[in-house]
C-alpha cells in the first residue's frame, strides 16, 4: 500500500467533493487529477478516462490496486479499510438512517440536477428544473432530519449523511434555492462548514479551481 491514491476529480463536482471530505477526514493522503467536465466538450468522455471510469462520471479512485467509481461505494470502501474515523454508526438503526439519508440525496436529488441532466432539459429550463429537484428533495430530508439531527445530520457524530449534505447544499445556493424553508438543513450545513476537513475539501481550494473562484 505504498502508492499513493489518485483521485479524479473536478472541483465543483458535488460528488467528488464528499469523496474529498472523506480522505480528509480520515487522514488520507492522495493525488488529485482534474477531470474538467466542460472544457474539451467534457474531459470525462475521453478514452483514458472511460477505460477508467466506463460511466465517464467523476470521482473515481485509483487505491489499494484497484480502482472504485460511485461515491458512496468509495466512502464505504474507505470505511471498510481505514476505519478511524468512523463515518458508519455501528449501531444497524443508525447506519441504517445514515445510508438512507445519503442515498436520498445521492440518489434522489442530485442526479437529477447535474450536468448531463440539465443538458437534456434545455438552456431556458435548466434553473427551475433544478430548483425543483432541490425542493422537492430537500421537503423531505428536511423533515427526516428534524427526528435524526443532533448536531450533524445523525446524532453529534460526523457520518456519511453529512458528507452527501454539505455539498448538496452547495449545489441548492449555486441554482438559488431559498433555503429560508429549511433551517435544520441550514444550521447542519454551518456546523459541518466549521469543521478543517470540509473547508480543505471546499471547491474553491482544490488544485483545478479557476483563480477568479479561489478562497
Amino acid at each position: 500500500m505504498t502508492d499513493k491514491p489518485v483521485l479524479y476529480s473536478y472541483f465543483r463536482s458535488s460528488c467528488a467533493w464528499r469523496v474529498r471530505i472523506a480522505l480528509a477526514l480520515k487522514g488520507i493522503d492522495y493525488e488529485t487529477v482534474p477531470v474538467n467536465l466542460i472544457k474539451d466538450g467534457g474531459q470525462q468522455f475521453s478514452k483514458e478516462f472511460q477505460t477508467l471510469n466506463p460511466m465517464k462520471q467523476v470521482p473515481a479512485l485509483k487505491i489499494d490496486g484497484i480502482t472504485i467509481g460511485q461515491s458512496l461505494a468509495i466512502i464505504e470502501y474507505l470505511e471498510e479499510t481505514r476505519p478511524t474515523p468512523r463515518l458508519l454508526p455501528q449501531d444497524p438503526q443508525k447506519k441504517a438512517i445514515v445510508r438512507m439519508i445519503s442515498d436520498l440525496i445521492a440518489s434522489g436529488i442530485q442526479p437529477l440536477q447535474n450536468l448531463s441532466v440539465l443538458k437534456q432539459v434545455g438552456e431556458e429550463k435548466q434553473l427551475p428544473w433544478a430548483q425543483e429537484a432541490i425542493t422537492s428533495g430537500f421537503n423531505a430530508l428536511e423533515q427526516i432530519l428534524r427526528s435524526t439531527a443532533g448536531k450533524y445530520c445523525v446524532g453529534d457524530e460526523v457520518s456519511m449523511a453529512d458528507l452527501c449534505l454539505v455539498p448538496q447544499v452547495a449545489n441548492a445556493q449555486r441554482f438559488k434555492v431559498d433555503l429560508s424553508h429549511y433551517p435544520t438543513i441550514c444550521q447542519i450545513n454551518k456546523a459541518l462548514l466549521a469543521l478543517e476537513a470540509f473547508q480543505v475539501s471546499h471547491p474553491s481550494r482544490q488544485p483545478d479551481t479557476p483563480a477568479e473562484l479561489r478562497a
